[in-house]
This record gives C-alpha cells, structure tokens and sequence, in this order.
C-alpha cells in the first residue's frame, strides 16, 4: 500500500485569513477546465502546455490572492510529487520493461501462440476476462496493462480487431480485477482512509463489481462479433511467420512472464517485481536471443526497432525504452504538480466541504461521494487523492447517516479508481495511452467499466439496497458552516 508523506488538508486545517471562498476556489478551477479544454481539445497542444498555464494561474491565485508563500506553494507541490513517486518510477520501469521483453521474446511469443489459439469472435470478452484474472492475482492494474496488455494489443490487432476494442477491454479486465484484490494499493488505501476492515472492503464492492464487470463482458462479446469479421487470407500466418523468423520462441522467452508474475504472486511490492522482471528480460535476450550483454542493455536504454518484414509487426513491437518514459513521466510530473497547488490552496477541501453542507440524505451522501472522487481525480490528475480527500472528507457523515464505513470505502474505489484512466492528463490516463500507443479519447468509448463501476454505485444509491440504512431522510448534524466570500 502506499504510504501517504501528509494528510491532505481538510476545510479545518486551513486558517481562516487563508481559506478560499467558493468563488476564489473555482478561479483555478473554471481556469484548469479552460485550459485543457481550448489547449488540449480544441487547439489539439499536448497537455503540458495547458497544466503550465493551470500551475501558474492556481500559483498565482494562491501567492496574491490567498496569502500563501512561495515556500507553502513548493511544499504542496513537493508532498504531491512525492506521493506520486512511487507511480513515476513504475513508469520508468514499465517502459523499459516491455522493451527488453520484446528484445527477449517475452511478448513476440505472446502474440504468435495468442494468435494460434484465439478468433476474432472471443478475443474481447476472453481478454477482458485474463485480464481480470491476471490483476487480481497479482493486485496490480498498471502491471497488467504494461506486460500481458501490450501483447494483448498485438494479437487483436493480428485479428484484425481495433486497437481502441483491444484496450478497452484490457483495462475493464485490469480494473475490475484490481479493485477486488487484497494486493492492490487502492484497494488497501481505501479501506486504510475510511477505518475499514479490507475483507469487509472487498464484500462491499463485490456485487457492484460483478454486476459492472459482467454487463462489461456482455457488451464486448457483442461487439467482438460485430467488429471481428473475416481475418484478410493469409495474415495471421504472415504475421506469426515474421515473429518466428525474428526471434527464437522456445518456452524459456516466457521466463521473464514467470519471474515477474510470480513474484507479484508472492506478494513482492510492485516496483522491485518490475525490475527484476527488467533483468529477466535482458538476460534472455543475451541467453535465448544470442544478442551481446551491451546489446540487451542498450535496448533497456534506448528501446526497439525490430525488422520483421512486416510493418504491422514492426509498429507492434516498436518501444521507446527508459528514454522513450520522458513525455509520459512529464504530463505525469505536471499534472501532479497541478494537484499539490490546488491542494494546498485548499481549493479541493473547499469544493468538499461546500459538497458535504449540500448533502441532505443517503442517496445524495453516496452519489456526492463518488461525484467528489471522480471531480478530485480530475483535478489532483491521480487516483491516490481522488481516494483520501472525498474519504477524509466525508467519513463523518457516513457516522451521522448510520451508513457502514465500508460504503463510504466502496463509494470511493467504485467511482474513483476506474475513471482516472478515461481523463488524458491523468497519470492512469496518461500511462495508459503510452503503454497501448492508443490515445485515451480513442479507446475511452470501449472502456466500459469505467462508465458502469459508477453508474451501478449511483443506482445501487438511488435504491437504497446494500446500505446499513435505507431511510432516505436520516438525520445528520448540520455541516460546518462555508463563506460565500
């Protein structure tokens, strides 16, 4: 689980001369939805310009009009960078990673046996459903995605199924998976934030998973049926002729799969598990591939650039290395940076706090919270705060309503850890889009749990059933009071 290096503020902490206003806290708000809206949307810039714009204009609200010094803006965004550390340097490795597992055969081998095995009619509920499989074996979305994900994309696209399809059904799969394993670091921090056993954190989400992740399934047999057609002749043969011409696919270029995997298994954290599964890959490409230990390292560096012969199998397989993490860890940097600001500005336990003094019943409380999870993993661009600040936030009333600390835990995770991934500046979204060479506009539309894990919690909601309370009206104490000014 991930250590948390602060407490996120809460409308209590901040002292009243410094306390933003509802109306100075949307300044940098409406300016964020701005920015990224005409810079990113419609001028079609890269993000990094636009957070630029959004770091200076929340700096400058919180240096000239909120009183904060230069020094409490550079701890904001120093406290955020560094609970995000620990997802930089995943991205670091993963980028490596499935370098030197192409390099190795690791994912070249996946393709040419997945490709054997699999049609076009199964392949995206059969993904979706590894996937899930796969994640919550080793509680880890992000592991998932980079390693079995990426070859995922290369036999789809061998079936001739969309890239988008594919990637949408890999990250259903990863995260629906996710969010029901012991192992992962979200699901443990929610129930850490909310005082909540975690079993009894994981016996709270698992209907509304099962319900969202099934409906899921469902919708890509469909559409698998609709989108596979007749694979063009010949092309599953070119493509796993060129694979094999290219590189030795004995069983042994699955060994960096089986260390990585099992240490995850094991209970290994994240990070140490990617690096050695780095050092797996270099040495089966010195070992099995016959290339020289320079080589294999350069590649760690510097990525791929196969030539098969095919140019669809070329793209597939082209990786950037360690070097090629620097635009991705850069929107990721930024985007972090633009979290810390608005939260040490207060403007995110502002916008809370003016959520909880509107909430008046039990289905308000669980639709707000995962409304704030979801608007906090849009402005804090990662998914650890879009867990602790609604969870701190709101756990209080969750007592005064007589509702389950573990409702306030599945509220949380059910709408705050899918939905990062379908926001583009967003470290998951971010990571995603990298890792699959699919933009996360483009496969948003197929990424169909992040769309139902929220809505089933908001009907779950609206119906009162699974809560400790099903009366709407229960009382609560009034919430602390908010200046309009």
């Amino acid at each position: 689980m991930p250590s948390l290096n602060h407490d996120p503020l809460t409308y209590e902490d901040i002292t009243p001369e410094r306390r933003p206003s509802l109306r100075q806290a949307l300044v940098p708000v409406l300016g964020v939805v701005l920015f990224l809206g005409v810079g990113s949307g419609y001028l079609k810039l890269a993000p990094h310009g636009p957070l630029l714009w959004s770091i200076v204009l929340t700096g400058a609200v919180g240096k000239y009009w909120l009183g904060f010094t230069w020094d409490d803006l550079y701890e904001g965004i120093a406290d955020s960078l560094l609970m995000g550390l620990q997802a930089i340097l995943i991205l670091f490795v993963i980028y490596a990673l499935i370098a030197t597992w192409v390099s190795a055969g690791t994912i070249p081998g996946l393709m040419y046996y997945g490709l054997a095995v699999l049609t076009p009619d199964v392949f995206l509920p059969v993904t979706a459903v590894l996937a899930a499989v796969v994640a919550f074996s080793i509680g880890s979305s992000w592991t998932t995605a980079g390693t079995l994900g990426v070859a995922f994309i290369g036999i789809g696209s061998g079936l001739g199924i969309p890239e988008p399809m594919t990637a949408g059904a890999i990250l259903t799969g990863a995260y629906a998976g996710d969010k029901q394993s012991p192992l992962s670091d979200t699901t443990n921090l929610a129930a850490a934030v909310t005082n909540t056993d975690l079993y009894d954190h994981i016996r709270g989400m698992r209907n509304g998973t099962a319900v969202a992740f099934g409906l899921s399934v469902l919708l890509y047999a469909v559409l698998g049926l609709r989108a596979g057609g007749a694979i063009p002749a010949g092309r599953v043969t070119e493509i796993q002729g060129a694979l094999a011409g290219t590189y030795d696919l004995s069983v042994l270029v699955f060994l960096p799969l089986v260390v990585t995997f099992g240490l995850a298994l094991y209970g290994y954290p994240a990070l140490p598990t990617l690096v050695a599964g780095v050092f797996a890959g270099t040495s089966v490409t010195t070992l099995v591939q016959g290339r020289s230990f320079t080589d294999a390292w350069a590649v760690f560096l510097s990525g791929t650039e196969p030539e098969t012969g095919v140019s669809l199998v070329n793209e597939l397989l082209a990786s950037g290395g360690l070097s090629g993490s620097a635009w991705t860890v850069s929107v990721v940097v930024a985007a972090l940076s633009l979290g810390g600001l608005l939260e040490r500005t207060g403007v995110l336990a502002v916008l809370a706090q003016y959520l909880a003094s509107a909430i008046r019943d039990t289905t308000g409380l669980v639709a707000g919270t995962g409304a704030a999870a979801i608007a906090v993993n849009v402005f804090s661009a990662q998914q650890y705060m879009s867990i602790v600040v609604p969870g701190m936030t709101l756990r209080n009333l969750y007592d005064e309503y007589g509702l389950d600390s573990a409702d306030l835990s599945r509220a949380i995770e059910s709408a705050g850890t899918p939905t990062g991934a379908l926001i583009p500046w967003h470290a998951g979204g971010v990571f995603m889009a990298s890792v699959f060479g699919v933009s996360t506009l483009s496969y948003a539309p197929y990424y169909f749990f992040a769309y139902l894990s929220p809505l089933v919690l908001f009907a779950t909601a609206l119906t009162g059933r699974g809560f400790v309370t099903d009366d709407p009206e229960a009382p609560r104490s009034d919430a602390p009071a908010v200046a309009d000014d």
